[in-house]
């Protein structure tokens, strides 16, 4: 859920109010600066709960429609990029639901609005 203190180009700490609403679900993307975990290369748990790194997030929706393909429930917290491939995979395989506004990560407003997208294999 990649809860960290800072902001990067590449991550953005889920804010605390939605982290909260995810708790106990499965994280592929935990913030551990571990080389040997690879969320993509391991089997993901029936309910996860995916904050990726923003610099290649169609191998994350790719991945996580696999897994939806399995009978899982993955949600993801993403950029509202309409022009990207992604964003196209996103509306094709799940559910997208935007924020009224830009929320905030850790207090500080990106330039860019965020997305939830709800892929239910259930």
């Amino acid at each position: 859920m990649m809860e960290m203190d800072k902001m990067s180009g590449d991550s953005y700490a889920t804010p605390k109010w939605l982290f909260e609403l995810f708790d106990g679900w499965f994280d592929p993307c935990p913030l551990n600066n571990n080389p040997e975990f690879d969320g993509l290369n391991i089997e993901w748990k029936k309910r996860t709960y995916v904050n990726p790194p923003y610099s290649k997030p169609l191998l994350w929706v790719e991945k996580a429609i696999q897994e939806k393909k399995k009978g899982k429930l993955i949600v993801m917290l993403l950029r509202a990029d309409t022009s990207t491939k992604y964003f196209q995979r996103c509306q094709e395989e799940g559910e997208v639901i935007y924020f009224g506004r830009r929320i905030k990560f850790n207090g500080k407003t990106p330039y860019f609005a965020s997305m939830l997208v709800i892929f239910n294999g259930l």
